[in-house]
């Protein structure tokens, strides 16, 4: 049997993934009906938005004692805002967390690769809460 024909037959939503130059994958999501772009980042323990794409998504912040470190960056201020709605194309979900810190070292290092910017990262805790199984042949993943 099919990966994909098993996993849609236990309720999993398929989700394409476009693989970028640095060997990120890039999917399009909407954060309180807003379309943005996002990687998937198994390695990132929280999912996050820029700090200039707050706005853009209609996020309500808090202070966050939490300190943001990752791809070369350490001891990085963040916010954070709760309970958003989060949907990608008709997968929808109405309590998901952000932590939002300085995303311009990613962007930075996309924009050297002729990639676009992206709005956030989605990580492990939203991969772990919706039982992620991620296709790397096929280039796509699946949540629950």
């Amino acid at each position: 049997m099919q990966l994909r024909k098993f996993l849609e037959d236990q309720g999993f939503y398929r989700i394409p993934l476009k693989k970028l130059a640095t060997g990120h994958y890039l999917f399009s999501a909407k954060i309180n009906t807003v379309l943005g772009d996002f990687i998937l980042d198994t390695g990132a323990s929280a999912s996050c938005v820029g700090f200039r794409d707050s706005a853009h998504f209609l996020l309500i912040s808090e202070e966050s004692i939490i300190k943001a470190a990752g791809a070369g960056a350490i001891n990085m201020e963040t916010m954070l805002s709760r309970k958003n709605k989060f949907s990608i194309h008709n997968w929808e979900i109405r309590n998901m967390d952000f932590v939002l810190f300085d995303l311009s070292h990613v962007n930075e290092a996309l924009l050297q690769v002729n990639e676009g910017p992206v709005h956030g990262i989605i990580g492990a805790d939203f991969l772990k809460e919706h039982r992620a199984v991620i296709d790397y042949g096929r280039n796509c993943f699946y949540i629950k």
